[in-house]
C-alpha cells in the first residue's frame, strides 16, 4: 500500500504540479487540492489516462471551513460522562475568506487498485465550480445534496435542485453559521385547518457539544502480564 500511494503521489506531482495544483497525504489517502479553474481537466485526465484511471465517483461533498477547529467547550479534561448545561455560542464565522468552502470528490480506481480525493475551495461571494457530471455521472446526485446544504453551485449541472430539505426551505443547513435551531418551526393551526410556519421560538444553545477522542486503535498497547505459572 506504501508503494502504491508513493507512486501515486509521484505520477500526480509529474502530471498536475505545473497546474498549481498540491498533493496532501493523510490517513491512509492522498489528497490533490485542484485551482477551481482547472478541475474539468485534472477530473478528465484522471479518469482517461492508464497511469490513474480513475473510473468512479464514490462521493462528492462539501466542507465549510469557517471557524474550523473552535468550540464552545474545553474537551481536554472533560468525562465520558457529557455535560450538565447548554452555553452560550461564542464561535465567530469568518465569512469573507477566500478558501471557506470546498467540494471534495472520492475517487476510485478499480483497475489500479487505488483511490484519489480532490479538493477544490471555493469563496463564500462566489461559491461555484464546474459540474463533473459529464465525466463522471454518479455525481450528479452528490452535487445537488452539496448545493442543498452548503450552497455551493456546480455550473454545468443538468438538474440543480434542493434533494433533502423540504420545498421552500431557506437557508443551507450544514454551514457553520447557520442556527442549529433552524430558521422556523411549523405547526398545525386548527383555526385555519392547515400546516403554518413561523419563526422560530427556541433559544439558541449549544447543547451537545464536539467531543473529539483518540481513536482506540491508536492507544499504547497494555504491558503483558505475567503467567502466575512463571513466577
Amino acid at each position: 500500500m506504501a508503494a502504491r500511494m508513493a507512486s501515486l503521489k509521484e505520477g500526480l506531482a509529474g502530471r498536475f504540479t505545473d497546474l498549481g495544483c498540491e498533493i496532501e497525504q493523510g490517513f491512509g489517502e492522498v489528497t490533490l487540492v485542484v485551482p477551481r479553474d482547472h478541475l474539468l481537466q485534472v477530473a478528465q485526465t484522471l479518469r482517461d489516462e492508464e497511469a490513474f484511471h480513475f473510473e468512479q465517483v464514490i462521493d462528492v461533498c462539501g466542507v465549510d471551513y469557517s471557524a474550523y477547529g473552535v468550540a464552545e467547550w474545553d474537551v481536554t479534561t472533560a468525562s465520558s460522562t457529557g455535560f450538565g448545561r447548554g452555553v452560550e455560542s461564542a464561535r465567530t464565522f469568518d465569512l469573507d475568506a477566500e478558501k471557506r468552502f470546498a467540494a471534495v470528490y472520492h475517487l476510485l480506481s478499480v483497475k489500479n487498485n487505488m483511490r484519489l480525493r480532490l479538493r477544490v475551495f471555493v469563496d463564500t461571494t462566489h461559491p461555484i465550480v464546474a459540474s463533473v457530471v459529464d465525466i463522471w455521472n454518479g455525481a450528479n446526485w452528490f452535487e445537488r445534496e452539496a448545493f442543498d446544504l452548503f450552497g455551493i453551485l456546480f455550473e454545468g449541472h443538468p438538474d440543480l435542485r434542493r434533494i433533502l430539505t423540504d420545498y421552500g426551505f431557506i437557508g443551507h443547513p450544514f454551514r457553520k453559521d447557520f442556527p442549529l435551531i433552524g430558521q422556523v418551526e411549523m405547526r398545525y393551526d386548527p383555526e385555519q385547518a392547515r400546516v403554518i410556519y413561523e419563526p422560530v421560538s427556541i433559544e439558541g444553545r449549544t447543547l451537545v457539544p464536539r467531543v473529539i477522542r483518540d481513536n482506540h486503535r491508536n492507544a499504547p498497547e497494555a504491558p503483558e502480564q505475567q503467567d502466575s505459572s512463571d513466577a
